[in-house]
């Protein structure tokens, strides 16, 4: 009798996911994670240093006049409200795909050099290019994230069962510790590339326009697409590699889609608003905690959760900070979701994969 090589802790689909209570039960999950994205989206527009009414935003939105909360709604609050939803969401469901791939609870999408090739290709272009401007750096950070995810997938596939999770997480991090090395080396050697680095580095979502999240829309697009079409491999992966071949699945293919999206939608991330700890981890487990282990549920609901969670940090970070002094996303998420970390790593029902 085939076994399936199934340890404690994997996220395992669960036949009754199909029953329509449960189906109904996720459409109720993402109706209130919608309209909860549209009242952190208002809160957005509305809320900061400088508090505007939600009367006084819809007026300048449709009736822009060049006052100054027609200026500060339009040109600052708007668009990084924007990016923030759009950053979010490739984040959730990169951090999704991450730990299926990996069968790993605590995987983020960094695991994959991700984050640190992004940096190291701002680093280079700040430093040899003199790079400064938002959107040539996000053409860097992409370049890099593409260009490090590449390496780590042809180390993994070296001479070993190709595309295998653990080859792929060890050969990630072992690319991710050689770039941030590369990256720390320039940086103490190059004051002004430090000095434009360190405000990309701590991750944050101000001084940017709708030309990045415009930029970054195809990209998220792509990634979202490769993302729903290895939902169900995902699933039959859960399994372990054998069963999943067995069920007719193709391992390679559905592990290189599904590299293809992580790299796509956390490179496009990462380029946009710079690194953003923790984020990728904390959405798919509480998207999970809602509608199931299924990734065909899971990742849209995780997308939603990415999305609200960075959109309200940068909320409660503006509304923290003065006026040109704000407390930038990535802190705010540091600090708020770094607790849940360690409850993820406490629980030895999920460490142990």
């Amino acid at each position: 009798m085939l076994t399936s090589p199934v340890r404690q802790g994997d996220h395992l689909p669960d036949a009754r996911d199909d029953r329509p209570s449960h189906g109904r039960r996720g459409v109720l999950v993402a109706v209130s994670l919608l309209a909860a994205v549209v009242v952190v989206f208002a809160a957005g527009l509305a809320l900061g240093s400088n508090p505007t009414s939600l009367g006084e935003v819809w007026r300048v939105i449709w009736h822009p006049d060049g006052s100054e909360a027609a200026v500060l709604v339009r040109d600052s609050r708007f668009p990084r409200t924007v990016l923030g939803l759009l950053v979010g969401a490739c984040i959730g469901v990169a951090g999704g795909l991450m730990q299926g791939h990996t069968r790993n609870p605590l995987a983020d999408p960094g695991l994959f050099g991700v984050s640190a090739g992004a940096g190291f290709a701002v680093v280079i272009g700040i430093h040899a290019l003199h790079v400064t401007a938002a959107l040539p750096i996000m053409v860097f950070a992409m370049i890099g994230a593409l260009v490090a995810a590449v390496a780590v997938f042809g180390i993994a596939t070296a001479g070993s069962a190709p595309a295998s999770p653990v080859p792929m997480a060890l050969a990630g991090t072992a690319v991710t510790a050689l770039l941030v090395a590369l990256t720390t080396f320039v940086v103490l050697n190059d004051r002004s590339t430090l000095d434009v680095y360190r405000r990309w580095v701590v991750g944050s979502l101000s001084g940017r326009d709708l030309g990045i999240a415009a930029a970054v829309l195809p990209v998220a697009v792509l990634g979202m697409l490769l993302a729903m079409w290895n939902a169900k491999a995902l699933n039959n992966l859960a399994l372990g590699d054998d069963v999943a071949r067995g069920l007719g699945e193709n391992v390679v293919l559905a592990r290189i889609v599904g590299i293809g999206a992580i790299t796509l939608l956390a490179g496009g991330a990462t380029a946009a608003a710079g690194p953003l700890a923790f984020l990728g981890l904390v959405a798919p487990h509480l998207a999970r905690a809602l509608v199931g282990v299924d990734h065909r549920r899971m990742l849209p609901v995780a997308a939603l959760v990415g999305a609200l969670v960075l959109v309200a940090a940068d909320v409660l970070g503006r509304v923290l900070g003065e006026a040109n002094n704000e407390v930038q996303v990535g802190i705010v998420l540091a600090v708020v979701c770094g607790p849940f970390f360690v409850h993820i790593a406490r629980r030895r029902s999920l460490v142990a994969l």
